[in-house]
């Protein structure tokens, strides 16, 4: 099937209590694993990209490899552009074919935010694409975007529906205590400020920094309303990790294709057991 939007997907799982992996991808072997683990489990899957990601490949390759993943699958997929700062690039991605993008505009004043935040909503409803964005900060490193701890600022539960009342933005990603990157220790989630931000915001929630938060907590997160959980540091350690290995035995090695299929694997086996913890095995079905 064709790329999708990622809306109707995550009004999905907000409606049914569970959660979609949003898996950030830097290669063709990358993205591959994550079709795989999916299709493998039944599962909708959002693809992503950062913005450093588009400039290393450009969007037109990322969103070619990604539609004919999408026409050859059995299950739905969404092509997603995260964390970008710059319209214009927002804009080259939708022309390329992401379903799906997100203005990070959370640095800025509120007004500002409200301002950047429509102005791509306006450009997106066009061609149907999904528009996510932020409020607060979410902490630690998303390419060239650095949030030190101490700056990490929560989401106002008010200040949320109010900004998606006014942007009419399809998805909301709130700093509710979360970090990009591995913790160093365990995460302090603001259970309480999820559940008082999903009871007044109508739309789906995201959660990000997804990488390395306990199941435990992560199940309790999409209880509460989190329906999309963005993955990325955890998937590039163990595709490395996996590298590094077959270098370990056989320094010599010098087909990529020895060290690309253990690689596969590895990022397949670590998508699919993040799509059991957030609950949408089997959910692809009831997609179609």
């Amino acid at each position: 099937m064709p790329l999708v939007s990622s809306t109707s997907l995550l009004e999905a799982a907000r409606a049914g209590g569970y959660g979609i992996g949003a898996f950030n991808v830097h290669t063709l072997e990358m993205l591959q694993a994550v079709v795989d683990a999916a299709e493998e489990t039944g599962s909708p899957l959002i693809l992503q990209s950062t913005v450093g990601t588009v400039k290393h490949l450009g969007p037109d390759y990322i969103a070619a490899a990604a539609t004919v993943a999408a026409n050859r699958s059995r299950v739905p997929i969404a092509l997603h552009l995260d964390h970008c700062t710059d319209f214009a690039t927002i804009v080259q991605c939708i022309r390329a074919g992401y379903t799906s993008v997100m203005i990070d505009a959370s640095m800025l004043p509120f007004e500002e935010n409200v301002r950047l935040t429509k102005q791509v909503v306006e450009v997106a409803r066009a061609a149907g694409v999904n528009v996510e964005a932020e409020l607060g900060k979410v902490g630690g490193v998303e390419d060239d975007i650095v949030v030190a701890e101490h700056e990490a600022l929560m989401a106002d539960p008010q200040e949320c529906a109010d900004f998606v009342e006014r942007t009419g933005v399809h998805t909301l990603a709130p700093a509710i205590g979360t970090a990009h990157g591995i913790y160093k220790g365990e995460p302090k989630i603001d259970f309480d400020r999820i559940r008082r931000i999903a009871e007044i915001v109508s739309v789906p929630l995201v959660l990000h920094g997804g990488s390395g938060i306990p199941e435990e907590q992560v199940k309790r997160c999409v209880s509460l309303g989190m329906a999309k959980m963005n993955i990325a540091t955890e998937i590039r350690i163990v595709f490395s990790d996996a590298i590094k290995a077959v270098f370990a035995d056989n320094p010599q090695e010098n087909d990529p294709r020895k060290y690309m299929i253990p690689a596969k694997k590895a990022v397949k086996e670590a998508a699919i057991e993040k799509m059991r913890m957030v609950g949408c095995i089997g959910k692809a079905g009831d997609l179609r």
